[in-house]
């Protein structure tokens, strides 16, 4: 999964997508994940990271980064060719 060229994260947080203004804050989690994506890094790579820092089973993670994705999806975050598994992009 990929993010959209034109999203920038700051060191606090912040999200902001410049094409269309809008702008997020997320917590210390969700950083650390959008900046994995950004470097390309697949899930299992991601699912590892923050199971390893975090108190959080892998079970668990799985279906929050499932959801997180969904909602990045939503607000159009991720490339829109991004074949995320279990995707239901219709």
């Amino acid at each position: 999964m990929k993010l959209r060229k034109n999203i920038a994260i700051s060191e606090s947080g912040f999200v902001f997508d410049a094409s269309t203004g809008d702008s997020f804050s997320l917590n210390e989690p969700g950083k650390e994940i959008m900046e994995l994506m950004a470097r390309g890094s697949t899930n299992e790579e991601i699912t590892k990271w923050i199971t390893s820092r975090y108190d959080i089973n892998q079970e668990s993670f799985e279906r929050y980064l499932e959801d997180f994705t969904g909602m990045l999806r939503q607000y159009q975050l991720l490339e829109p060719d991004d074949d995320f598994p279990g995707s239901t992009d219709s």
